[in-house]
């Protein structure tokens, strides 16, 4: 079972990763074409990747790795270094949805800075992701937040709230 589910994980999250990798580019092609059947294709095609492939494998890879957390009861501070980059990696799926409505718009750009930029940082945490969860890297995490990690640790963020108890 837990062999199963890790390759359905890999495989979600290769397509997921090429899904974003792929939608920069294409946002690029929008600049020169005219409005017309190209247009209209080029959208459909990138609404694809997105709707019918980023997405679903997306959701997919983070379902299956979420069941994986719990069947190897992984709770390594490594680990919650890799979840804070998957959480940003989703932030930027999310800004890949935002970017498509926009882009393709009458009057919508995207430019090479901005294709440069959204590329360069898909590669840089699909990168960070795979080698922290390769490398499993030691971080003592007692040398930046000692307290963070022990019980009520996180009074010192919030303060000190309690739950009223009827």
């Amino acid at each position: 079972m837990t062999i199963l589910l890790k390759f359905i994980h890999l495989a979600m999250i290769t397509i997921w990763s090429a899904g974003l990798v792929v939608l920069p580019f294409m946002f690029w092609q929008r600049r020169t074409l005219p409005a017309g059947p190209d247009l209209d294709r080029l959208h459909l095609m990138t609404r694809f990747v997105y709707v019918g492939m980023a997405s679903p494998a997306a959701f997919i890879a983070i379902g299956s790795g979420t069941a994986l957390i719990f069947l190897q009861a992984t709770f390594a501070e490594w680990f919650s270094f890799k979840m804070v980059l998957v959480g940003a990696m989703a932030m930027l799926h999310v800004t890949a949805g935002l970017l498509l409505a926009r882009v393709f718009l009458p009057d919508g750009h995207f430019g090479r800075f901005s294709c440069v930029a959204l590329s360069s940082a898909y590669l840089v945490l699909i990168t960070a992701i795979v080698w922290v969860a390769l490398a499993k890297p030691h971080i003592d995490s007692n040398q930046f937040a000692t307290a963070l990690f022990q019980p009520g640790g996180l009074r010192q963020f919030f303060g000190e709230t309690r739950i009223p108890i009827p």
